[in-house]
């Protein structure tokens, strides 16, 4: 089978070229068409000596997800459903702002973690997405925005899509090595956001290997809660989370860890649950970015009001905590966080043990 060149990193396509008997400055050409070109065709990789294009054409092959869904947003976000195989599809999603451009992307088809807010839990899991798969969604968003003469460019790199990142790394990781990469995307550790529930052996691995920005799902601030929302927080609970954030902020590229905070109406948004999360930060460099609940088909919760969210912000910052509150874009479009549902062929039959246990209650 040829060998697809998303795939692979700098150091995989160096590999690769050299099993061709070609020079490794080759693959830093190609690598450049591939990325920063946006280029699939290898005839149309001028530079590249006419024999080297086909041998490429005859053991290689560019191939990125497929676009079977293209949906724009009232505030200009933009949706796009992947397919990524017969049986699935993911989603990614560009968020265009004034001074960036943010582009939110998949680690898995489905998820395994089942937070009880989130609709991509609520999908199941089928599988892991390659590293092709991965970094093929910015490929994919890079040439569609191009196609589209839009002004803003991908600034900005967040795995908050569909999956838990921390349980696919060996492709997160070469796929990140490809955003960060001179010759590939470029950009900075600090503008590539990895997010988790808090799967810590994932953590530390991703500090050793390819520190970037940090976000923690955190959702509860303290155990008995989070157990119940992020079901994770049973086998990482949170004293052994921030100590393995301390760790990680060894070799952040940024002096802090983001806590995202999902508000739920009559769950997590009490004053005596602010007062909880400005003690946990004195525990660990950190801000909190408070996220209005996002709703979605089926859900038990509700979203916090705007005052509510107000005053817990107030009581954050009072303690002298850095707190933003997020504003929410897309969610015309079901594009917002945690609306990513995508179409899983979910082998963990969770959805179908959901509707059993429905019916039993009835």
């Amino acid at each position: 089978m040829k060998r697809n060149l998303l795939d692979l990193d700098a150091a995989g396509l160096a590999a690769f070229f050299e099993e061709l008997g070609e020079k490794p400055f080759r693959a830093r050409q190609v690598l450049k068409w591939l990325h920063q070109s946006g280029e699939g065709d290898f005839a149309k990789m001028s530079d590249l000596a006419k024999s080297l294009r086909e041998k490429l054409a005859g053991a290689a092959r560019v191939h990125a997800p497929t676009v079977v869904g293209d949906t724009l947003a009232a505030d200009g976000t933009r949706k796009w459903l992947m397919k990524v195989d017969t049986a699935n599809a993911i989603e990614a999603v560009f968020i265009p702002e004034t001074s960036r451009g943010t582009l939110c992307v998949s680690s898995q088809a489905g998820c395994v973690l089942d937070c009880a807010f989130c609709s991509t839990g609520k999908q199941g899991f089928n599988r892991n997405l390659s590293t092709g798969e991965i970094i093929g969604q910015l490929w994919l968003a890079n040439n569609l925005l191009r196609e589209k003469k839009e002004e803003r460019i991908i600034s900005n790199v967040v795995m908050m899509g569909m999956g838990e990142p921390m349980l696919n790394l060996d492709n997160v990781i070469p796929a990140l090595r490809l955003m960060l990469d001179d010759n590939a995307y470029g950009l900075s550790r600090r503008r590539v956001t990895v997010s988790t529930a808090g799967v810590i052996p994932g953590m530390d691995r991703l500090r050793d290997e390819c520190p970037v920005a940090l976000a923690i799902s955190l959702h509860a601030p303290n155990d008995a809660l989070r157990d119940q929302l992020v079901p994770v927080n049973r086998k990482y609970p949170l004293r052994e989370l921030i100590a393995a954030c301390n760790r990680y902020l060894d070799k952040a590229p940024r002096d802090f860890v983001t806590f995202e905070y999902v508000m739920l109406d009559g769950v997590n948004d009490s004053l005596e649950h602010a007062r909880e999360l400005a003690a946990l930060s004195r525990r660990v460099r950190c801000k909190y970015n408070l996220i209005p609940f996002n709703p979605f088909p089926n859900s038990e919760f509700r979203r916090s009001d705007a005052e509510r969210i107000r005053r817990f912000a107030e009581v954050l910052a009072g303690a002298g905590v850095t707190v933003t509150t997020r504003k929410t874009r897309g969610d015309d479009i079901a594009a917002a966080c945690g609306q990513l549902a995508g179409d899983v062929a979910d082998r963990t039959r969770r959805s179908a043990r959901r509707v059993a246990l429905k019916e039993v209650r009835a």
